[in-house]
């Protein structure tokens, strides 16, 4: 394992490489980033790299973010394959589709899209957020417009409950928070009554309304940060968010809130992506992704919602 550590050091140097890694990839990849954060810390991190070269391991729709907004960079992404359940949830044709439906009944609206979402939808968007910051974002949204969400369902009941506003939710989800088993989390919890619950937002209603705390991978680092005392803390959400959570506050104890089909919460797409693929991408400079059309579009969305 040394050896391929060192290799991919030597490499990044050779290759004028900076290394973004997202919360949910392996502790082992994350240790070796220049970079680590949520989807928002990540995009904005992306602006302020000076390599010439970015490799971003994370899934797909990250790498597209870095690229649209580092055009003359190069983008790589260890495998291609790494995509997102909710990406695919929600295809641009099919936006396009129902968006020319609420337009044909009248109605005035504001698209706000979860950043887990490809450029294409991206650039059908008027907003686009994380969970980090898309309650700000929605606060910007004209009162006099409905808000159609896409595509995460649970993160749009969500924001209804906190921000007050009625929105047309696609019905999207992903496939790791859509899992948590709300049985497993309150046999946890008799377990060890006196643990704090953190769950993410893309969780279902079930597990948010029996948890502690509810917010993005940031939001959780600083919530569990801000205690001083040992604590056991309940983790809804994928669980490499785990090596995070005890790097930055070793002094607590994290669980696991166990799916309904295993003992943990693992994105098979982020799991993609692996040491010997980090090294490979840098060896042969791809796969790097290129520069589409609808980049354009979508770079102004990301920056007016994300950098502004």
């Amino acid at each position: 394992m040394t050896d391929i550590y060192e290799e991919i050091e030597a490499l990044k140097a050779r290759e004028e490489a900076a290394i973004l890694a997202h919360y949910y990839q392996d502790g082992e990849i994350q240790e070796l980033a220049d970079f680590t954060g949520d989807s928002l810390k990540l995009a904005r991190a992306a602006t302020t790299v000076d390599q010439p070269t970015i490799v971003l391991c994370g899934v797909h729709f990250m790498a597209e973010t870095a690229k649209m907004l580092n055009p003359a960079k190069r983008v790589l992404l260890p495998d291609l394959q790494a995509g997102c359940s909710l990406a695919e949830s929600c295809p641009a044709p099919a936006l396009a589709r129902f968006q020319e439906q609420l337009r044909a009944e009248g109605r005035r609206f504001q698209t706000v899209t979860y950043i887990n979402s490809s450029a294409a939808v991206k650039a059908l968007s008027d907003w686009v957020v994380t969970s980090g910051n898309a309650q700000q974002v929605i606060a910007r949204v004209p009162s006099e417009f409905e808000i159609l969400f896409v595509p995460d369902r649970h993160l749009g009941a969500y924001l209804e409950e906190v921000t007050g506003r009625t929105m047309i939710l696609w019905n999207g989800s992903c496939m790791v928070h859509e899992v948590f088993s709300v049985l497993d989390l309150l046999a946890l919890k008799r377990r060890l009554p006196h643990a704090r619950t953190i769950a993410h937002p893309e969780c279902p209603a079930n597990i948010r309304e029996h948890s502690d705390f509810v917010g993005g991978t940031e939001a959780m680092l600083r919530y569990v940060a801000s205690f001083d005392q040992p604590q056991d803390f309940l983790v809804a959400t994928e669980a490499n968010m785990l090596w995070q959570l005890e790097h930055k506050a070793p002094w607590h104890r994290y669980h696991a809130v166990p799916g309904i089909a295993c003992a943990c919460n693992k994105c098979p797409h982020m799991a993609r992506n692996t040491l010997e693929k980090l090294r490979d991408c840098l060896v042969h400079g791809r796969p790097e992704i290129a520069w589409r059309p609808e980049f354009d579009r979508a770079r102004e969305v990301v920056e007016r919602s994300l950098l502004h």
